[in-house]
């Protein structure tokens, strides 16, 4: 069974929304150890090339377990090019049942601009409601916002913006050094789909 205390997964927001034909995702800086700031300028939005297809992902938990994540989503990209979906449902498949990825304590959210995904490690690969997904302690704070400001005529990245500035504000665990990614998505052709 995986690990779900989620109580050393405070410290940081994540939060993607898609508008107008973009995609946004960004990330707080800050770093904490209970009730201590250790870093405020860390990067936990990485923009991932394989096969160089674009693909966005954004991580909150343990760092060193994030990134073995990341490595493992590139590596099923890689073997499904430009098939973000059945890379993301093989990868939740594996954290689940392997011996070793199933004690991992991460979330991911992932984007090609077209589709946009959460995946955890329950199993769970989740297609976000209205355009917008948010994880982290922060998480509710900035998803509660950009829903908000969805029907506004702000664009992705301003929603993102102003939503995390809200986030930032109410969450403790929650800065305003913003790590930002854009995408565009790749219209898929029928050689994607193959």
């Amino acid at each position: 069974m995986p690990n779900t205390n989620l109580s050393g997964w405070h410290g940081t927001t994540i939060l993607a929304v898609r508008k107008s034909n973009e995609v946004v995702i960004a990330s707080d800086g800050q770093v904490s150890l209970g009730q201590t700031v250790i870093k405020g300028s860390a990067k936990k939005v990485r923009k991932l090339s394989p096969g160089g297809i674009p693909v966005l992902a954004g991580f909150a938990g343990s760092t060193a377990d994030a990134f073995t994540l990341l490595e493992r989503l590139e590596a099923k990209l890689e073997a499904s090019p430009g098939q973000l979906a059945r890379a993301s449902v093989e990868l939740a498949k594996d954290w689940r049942t392997d011996k070793y990825l199933k004690n991992l304590e991460a979330m991911l959210i992932v984007s090609d601009g077209l589709d946009m995904f959460v995946i955890t490690g329950s199993g769970d690969v989740l297609e976000p409601e209205n355009d917008v997904a948010a994880i982290g302690s922060g998480g509710n704070y900035a998803l509660a916002a950009a829903r908000a400001l969805m029907s506004t005529d702000k664009d992705a990245e301003d929603i993102v913006r102003s939503a995390m500035s809200i986030a930032a504000e109410i969450c403790i665990y929650t800065n305003n050094n913003l790590t930002l990614e854009k995408i565009s998505p790749k219209k898929k052709t029928k050689e994607d789909s193959l």
